[in-house]
Order: structure tokens, then C-alpha cells, then sequence
């Protein structure tokens, strides 16, 4: 019998330091490097859902809505929201905050496609994946809209 799995199998939460060698002559955290560590962040969401190695298909459009400053903490929240035959759908959200203030700003959230691939670099089968609450629910009911969204441009 097939495992289902929820969100809470393969949830993420990565935390950095924005450094100096992370930022613009502004101080202003690069915007590749915040994708890089996003990329990284949802590929361990990923494997842990597939329980294999996975590598990134696509990126949805990365909206960046507010700077993040050297010095800053980083927190990257990454979830399944869809797993289909061989892919999986990652939701991923970055969180800025300053050292001495407790307030989180939301600075970038995108979605990323995983394929889960074999020792050959086959893509594999994944498991299933179930939504535990009625946010995870509507992600999973959109996902299929992006997924065919995601496939057109390709």
C-alpha cells in the first residue's frame, strides 16, 4: 500500500544571516542569493517527501516585496502543496527580521516544481500527498491550474 503524505513529512524551516558578502554596495541582500537559499531550502522539503534525491524543474515568478539588510535574519518556510506522478510542488515563503525586533516581514514567497529522479536520473515516482487544513487544501486544489500554467511556457 501506497504512503500518504502531509505536509508536516516534509515541512522546512531554514534560517541564515544576511552577511557582508551577501549584499549590494547598499547593503540590500542580492536577490540571487535569497533564491539560492530558497532553492536549497525546498529542495530538502522535497527530498524529504520523495525520500529521494530531487532537482528543480521550475521556479514560479520570485516576487521580491521588501528588502532584507546585512545583518538581518532570514527564516524560509518550505511546504508541499501537490505531489503529482513524479513531481512535486513546493510553496515558499522568506521571512526577514532585525536582530533586536521580534516582527517577521515577509520578503519573498514563490513557488518551485521538484522532479524526483533515480540513480540513472530518471524521473521517479513520488507519494502522494494529502492537505491537513483548508489553507493546505486550497494550494492543492490551485495547484493543477499553475502546474498547466508551468507546462505551457516550457
Amino acid at each position: 500500500m501506497e504512503k500518504i503524505k502531509t505536509s508536516k513529512n516534509s515541512l522546512v524551516i531554514t534560517t541564515e544571516v544576511v552577511c557582508p558578502n551577501d549584499v549590494n554596495p547598499m547593503g540590500i541582500l542580492q536577490g540571487g542569493r535569497l533564491v539560492q537559499w530558497m532553492d536549497l531550502s525546498s529542495a530538502i522539503c522535497a527530498q524529504n517527501h520523495a525520500e529521494n534525491i530531487c532537482v528543480t524543474a521550475s521556479i514560479d515568478s520570485v516576487s521580491f516585496k521588501a528588502p532584507a539588510m546585512i545583518g538581518d535574519i532570514i527564516t524560509i518556510k518550505c511546504m508541499v502543496t501537490h505531489a503529482f506522478k513524479t513531481s512535486m510542488e513546493i510553496f515558499v515563503q522568506a521571512w526577514s527580521k532585525k536582530v533586536k525586533d521580534n516582527k517577521m516581514k515577509l520578503i519573498n514567497e514563490a513557488y518551485f516544481a521538484f522532479v524526483a529522479i533515480d540513480e540513472q536520473g530518471k524521473p521517479m515516482k513520488v507519494p502522494p500527498f494529502k492537505p491537513s487544513n483548508k489553507e493546505e487544501k486550497i494550494k492543492f486544489d490551485n495547484a493543477e491550474k499553475r502546474r498547466k500554467l508551468r507546462l505551457k511556457k516550457s
